[in-house]
């Protein structure tokens, strides 16, 4: 979760297309030159340990739009795939 936040934070798109499941992940991702990701803070997570196939990560990212400041609240799930952890969805 937090590598995917810093990933958001630095535009670094490609980064988070390859750590989305190929099921659920877009095409492609659009960069907003206005937004401006400041502050993650993961509030809970479940499961994700070396024995587990999916956990959850619940966060609530703090961003900047155009100077605006806004809050996304989420619970995120992951899963393995591949071997590694990756996004899936929103729960």
């Amino acid at each position: 979760m937090r590598s995917r936040f810093s990933a958001f934070a630095l535009d670094l798109t490609d980064y988070v297309l390859d750590t989305w499941h190929p099921d659920t992940r877009p095409a492609t991702l659009e960069s907003d030159p206005g937004l401006r990701w400041v502050r993650l803070e993961v509030q809970e997570s479940t499961g994700g340990t070396l024995f587990d196939a999916e956990g959850t990560v619940t966060f609530r990212a703090h961003f900047r739009d155009n100077g605006t400041p806004g809050v996304l609240d989420e619970t995120s799930r992951f899963v393995r795939h591949n071997a590694r952890w990756v996004y899936h969805g929103p729960v």
